[in-house]
């Protein structure tokens, strides 16, 4: 416990600490222009436009935006940035990385690794979600390629689903494909949006869905061409603003506070199972195969 509090103490520090201070050249740099700021942490780009109160943040972790302990760790950093900032009213999530919205977690951080390291990982995965997940803020997810496992999940973390139509992007969880298991949390919030018969059916399955699949579903909320998504999400956002803040806060936090509060209770039980889990020779070696296939692939 005391590496992982380390850990995420020190990367919290760096990050934040080059956030404020740009002039010294630190990692996350911000850039003003007229109505427009834009911070960057290395993973992650903002841009705030601070005449509709809407940042877009993209992730830009190439080839496919895996969500390792980096990435998580400034993920949520910025996200905690933003929802401070008062001025700051919506997020459009979105990827900088051609046809990959995100890959999901990073199998890497899953492998191989010390239990403390898996630790402080899921801790990661958790804040993640807990955070985005319980925004204040409008977030809309411009699903501009496959989603798959994790990078699924954080699309659905958000209040609206806007995705590329493109039948070669997909998305769904799909861990029971890589021998791994869903939590329950990643499981709530799929019966949250699809209702508990297509969840149950998804997740044995380990199914992805094209997106035209994906919007019959109820995965995604809309499809739109390609070059229109970006464009889609910020006429849609001014539709979620267009609802006074407190009535849409207090209506989210009453919808979702459930199964936010069943992982706050169980969050250490929650990452000791995870740990006990994936630490497992057989999962090792389920992990390990799937891997070894990836790299036959490249």
């Amino acid at each position: 416990m005391a590496a992982q509090a380390v850990l995420r103490s020190s990367a919290r520090a760096r990050l934040l600490s080059g956030a404020f201070c740009a002039q010294r050249g630190g990692p996350a740099l911000w850039q003003h222009h007229q109505n427009q700021r834009a911070f960057s942490n290395g993973k992650i780009l903002v841009e705030m436009d601070e005449a509709t109160g809407v940042a877009v943040m993209k992730m830009k972790s190439p080839p496919v935006n895996s969500l390792n302990l980096d990435f998580l760790t400034e993920f949520s950093i910025s996200l905690e940035k933003l929802e401070i900032d008062r001025s700051c009213r919506g997020l459009i999530l979105t990827s900088a990385v051609s046809k990959i919205f995100s890959a999901g977690l990073d199998i890497t951080e899953m492998s191989g690794k010390s239990n403390e390291h898996y630790a402080a990982f899921w801790r990661a995965v958790q804040e993640m979600w807990l955070k985005l997940y319980g925004s204040n803020m409008v977030t809309i997810a411009a699903i501009n390629g496959s989603s798959p496992a994790g990078g699924c999940l954080m699309a659905l973390c958000c209040d609206y689903r806007i995705m590329a139509d493109n039948p070669k992007f997909a998305i769904g969880l799909n861990e029971t494909q890589l021998g791994i298991v869903a939590p329950f949390w990643f499981k709530d919030t799929m019966i949250n949006t699809i209702g508990n018969r297509a969840t149950e059916l998804s997740l044995q399955l380990g199914q992805m869905y094209p997106a035209p699949e994906a919007l019959k579903f109820g995965l995604v909320d809309k499809l739109v061409p390609e070059d229109k998504v970006q464009s889609a999400a910020a006429a849609a956002m001014s539709q979620w603003l267009s609802v006074p803040d407190h009535a849409r806060q207090l209506t989210k936090s009453m919808m979702r506070k459930p199964a936010i509060d069943r992982l706050v209770k169980q969050r250490e039980a929650d990452i000791n199972n995870f740990v006990s889990f994936i630490s497992k020779d057989s999962i090792q070696k389920s992990l390990q195969i799937y891997m070894d296939r990836l790299k036959q692939k490249k």
